[in-house]
């Protein structure tokens, strides 16, 4: 599954990347990215040879793996057959991933406007909403990420919004619930989603509900930590966004296209959202591609009215071609339903086996191939590991945790004071299990910095 070790071409891609590649989130000498040689199924290595287990999935996005030979064979073919073409036009890939999508979408989201990704998926849905009521402001989480784009950086709540909040985007932000670290001294879920909806109505009465264009959530918050919401709460906020007129938005791009075991997140919870965003898994991340799906309501506004968006790239064949195969990939071979088994009989169980062993381990949460551990000091207090935005020598724990998976050849997904377990959908249960493995020793090290 490796190519052969070729330290000197490492070397030359490393010297490319660092003389002239310039990465986003970072401070642009502190870094040192690793160069990658190839990747396969669940699996990259580097040009040493080391082989590392993607726990990641790239960025939450190879849901189907890595090279998987028919999505690649459908963008060669797409690619000989016709490579591009401009959005006004029909194309059959763009057409067939409308429909595909469409398909599997809840409720009346029968029309996609295609985006070259989640973040201006983020931000076309919000203008629709807007254009759609007339009113200006949108609500959105703390705990959240929607994209670093100006609409969807100023919705997002974690710290990447800091440096970008213009403070003048028509955006207020509120508290979704979160029942282990609990905005509302809530004891219990119920008391959480009661709660939680009181806020987000009282926030909305003090707005003024007739200024509000959207309330946007994901689903199942991702980066922020992957809070599964209580039962009763999107039912609930959908309830009164219907009683104010305000457009409901769910972010799916990263719990979309199986990720927790079903086509979309908003099915565990039987809620239908008059807009959708989506990317990521839509092709495995194989083309750049993301895209909205628009309920019958909020379509028939742009029916004799032009919508006033558009991309160059919308709907692009070799993207779409990605999406149609990517799909067709995920039916023939069950994997949303191996994402649901996976994480019923191996993650799941898996987690809260080690949760029991490790104290460093506050609590764990999911569903699917989409989980957290919540790392802390001390169980009693629920004290995080490392501060909120941690960096430097008060990340060391997080830090130290995350060099020992990779020294044990996982690769983890860290933010914060968690490590995420987001491998790909189609993860087999031998690589699970050799995953859990892995954390068990990386935790043994977090477990030094409890109290």
């Amino acid at each position: 599954m490796t190519s052969q070790p070729n330290p000197q071409v490492g070397a030359a891609v490393k010297a490319a990347d660092r003389a002239h590649v310039f990465h986003s989130w970072s401070a642009q000498e502190l870094i040192d990215p690793l160069a990658v040689a190839g990747a396969e199924g669940s699996y990259f290595w580097d040009y040493e040879g080391k082989r590392y287990l993607d726990f990641t999935s790239g960025l939450v996005f190879t849901n189907i793996g890595y090279q998987h030979p028919k999505v690649v064979a459908a963008i060669q073919e797409q690619a000989a057959t016709l490579s591009t073409f401009a959005p006004a036009f029909a194309v059959e890939a763009r057409s067939e991933a409308a429909r595909l999508i469409a398909e599997r979408t809840p409720g009346d989201l029968d029309k996609i406007f295609f985006t070259n990704g989640g973040a201006e998926a983020v931000e076309n849905a919000t203008r629709m909403a807007r254009l759609h009521t007339g009113r200006p402001k949108i609500l959105s989480a703390y705990r959240s990420y929607h994209g670093a784009t100006s609409t969807a950086i100023n919705l997002t709540g974690d710290p990447r919004r800091w440096p970008n909040d213009i403070g003048a985007a028509g955006v207020v932000h509120f508290w979704a619930p979160f029942l282990y670290r609990s905005p509302f001294h809530a004891q219990d879920e119920r008391q959480e989603c009661e709660r939680a909806l009181q806020h987000l109505e009282d926030t909305i009465a003090f707005e003024g509900p007739a200024t509000i264009a959207a309330v946007i959530l994901e689903t199942i918050p991702g980066t922020a930590g992957i809070m599964t919401p209580p039962p009763g709460y999107l039912a609930g906020v959908r309830e009164i966004c219907d009683r104010y007129g305000i457009v409901f938005v769910l972010d799916e791009v990263m719990a979309g296209f199986g990720r927790t075991g079903k086509w979309f997140a908003a099915d565990h919870y039987d809620v239908t959202p008059d807009l959708m965003t989506f990317a990521k898994g839509v092709n495995s991340g194989y083309v750049p591609l993301g895209g909205v799906a628009i309920s019958a309501e909020i379509a028939e506004t742009f029916a004799r009215r032009p919508y006033p968006g558009g991309l160059t790239y919308s709907g692009h064949p070799l993207a779409c071609a990605a999406a149609v195969a990517t799909i067709n990939v995920m039916e023939e071979e069950g994997i949303v339903e191996q994402a649901a088994r996976i994480g019923e009989t191996v993650l799941g169980p898996g987690l809260r086996e080690l949760a029991e062993r490790h104290p460093s381990v506050g609590e764990v949460r999911g569903t699917g191939v989409f989980w957290a551990l919540e790392l802390v000091k001390d169980r009693e207090t629920r004290e995080p590991l490392v501060p909120y935005n941690a960096s430097g020598t008060d990340n060391a724990p997080m830090a130290a945790f995350g060099a020992t998976a990779k020294a044990h050849g996982l690769w983890p997904f860290i933010n914060m004071n968690r490590t995420h377990v987001v491998p790909p959908c189609n993860v087999t249960e031998g690589e699970a299990k050799e995953g859990l493995a892995v954390l068990d020793a990386a935790l043994a090290i977090a477990d030094e910095y409890t109290v």
